[in-house]
């Protein structure tokens, strides 16, 4: 059978028609979207109607313009929207469901007035989502394919298959699958920002300009650092307690300082210290005008004008440079794969590698395994794995050659 279960108006749009043709009306209508109903509430003033990724719409000619949006009373249950047995919709009517989109959807009548139109972002995320098989998908193949009379795996729980191919996905997040995400945000007065909810490891951190162009801002490195205890000592140097027993912690001084720097050398206010003046100096060699380099000895490291960023380990923030205060960055960052059930899917470019790794984490894991069939199921999980890299680095001839056409290139002064 095919995999493309959805019409072209379903994946584009979002958008699934009916026309009732019984006389005595319909009241089951079975929607069959690959993206699954999530139903809160029928009544538009009840707070839950918000939860729902979907509007139905209904006309009794079906004319671009005639429809309405349907606000009685109905159900949902397995994806078919359920109406009441007292109040089909009639024979010869046209019924829409529209999935939410960010351009509302054609079916939502404006001039009724706002909220008719089924704003969202639902037929967004299901853009692109062949190129990916589920998880639920993923363990229901391998026990079909990997387990049973005559198979590999005589037996196997579907508990085990479940747990290492989380395990498996988790591991190929961090490397291969480079499951990366990005948020969008404004730097405050505070010079920090909260870590992502499913944040594990940070990839690049950018600055926008005016032009909308990327700035790298680096980590501060060696430069400085954000202690993860700050413990208040007495007199003679020993931390002091609160009266149940724990240390008590103080501010870092550390980081005041740091954001003290980066506020005097913005504002050229350098002077009055003379070791800040001797650091920032050697640091980026400015003349008496403060304006013109010295390359000799610059430490590439420290040698940018984008700004820094560190993390707070113990607030769990990001920490950036005083130049930084309300700028807009992107922060781009890894997860495991497993923050939400959206993330719970697989390329299929690594999917033969996922099998291969579930395969391979059950067997060796059990007792009395023969140990040269585990060492083959070892390597061909890393041969697979490799495959996987090789597939989803996407990597394209035409863009090597046009990196390597400007290699040949002089660059004169």
């Amino acid at each position: 059978m095919s995999l493309i279960t959805e019409t072209n108006q379903q994946y584009y749009q979002g958008a699934q028609p009916f026309v009732v043709t019984a006389a005595a009306g319909q009241t089951a209508f079975v929607t069959t979207f690959d993206t699954d109903l999530i139903f809160g509430s029928s009544d538009p003033t009840n707070v839950d109607y918000a939860l729902n990724n979907f509007k139905v719409y209904t006309s009794t000619t079906g004319l671009p313009g005639s429809f309405n949006e349907y606000t009685s009373t109905y159900t949902v249950s397995n994806n078919t929207i359920n109406f009441p047995g007292g109040s089909p919709i009639p024979q010869n009517s046209y019924v829409v469901v529209q999935l939410k989109t960010l351009d509302g959807g054609k079916y939502g009548n404006s001039a009724a007035g706002t909220g008719f139109d089924a704003f969202g972002d639902t037929v967004e995320e299901n853009y692109g989502g062949y190129e990916y098989i589920t998880l639920n998908d993923a363990i229901d193949n391998f026990m079909v394919g990997y387990v049973g009379d005559g198979k590999i795996l005589q037996k196997a729980d579907k508990s085990d298959v479940l747990f290492f191919a989380k395990r498996s996905l988790q591991e190929f997040s961090y490397d291969t699958l480079k499951s990366i995400h990005s948020q969008e945000l404004t730097i405050p007065a505070s010079l920090s920002i909260v870590l992502p909810q499913d944040y594990v490891n940070y990839v690049r951190v950018s600055r926008i300009d005016e032009l909308g162009i990327k700035r790298i801002i680096y980590p501060v490195n060696n430069l400085t650092i954000n202690p993860y205890n700050n413990p208040v000592q007495d007199t003679a140097g020993i931390p002091t307690q609160d009266n149940f027993g724990e240390d008590i912690e103080g501010t870092s001084i550390t980081e005041d300082r740091w954001k003290n720097a980066n506020l005097d050398l913005l504002n050229f206010n350098l002077l009055n210290n003379f070791d800040d003046f001797a650091y920032w100096w050697n640091l980026y060699g400015f003349d008496g005008n403060f304006n013109t380099g010295k390359l000799y000895g610059l430490d590439p490291q420290t040698s940018q004008i984008n700004g820094w960023f560190s993390i707070n380990h113990r607030e769990g923030k990001m920490s950036f440079s005083n130049g930084l205060a309300n700028k807009l960055i992107v922060l781009e960052y890894i997860s495991d794969g497993l923050g939400t059930d959206l993330d719970t899917k697989v390329p299929k470019l690594a999917e033969d590698a996922l099998y291969a790794s579930i395969l391979y984490n059950i067997v060796s894991v059990r007792a009395n395994q023969d140990p040269n069939n585990v060492m083959r199921l070892k390597r061909d999980r890393s041969a697979k794995l490799r495959n996987a890299k090789i597939r989803l680095s996407n990597i394209k001839l035409d863009e090597i050659v046009q990196v390597m056409r400007g290699k040949s290139k002089w660059i004169k002064h």
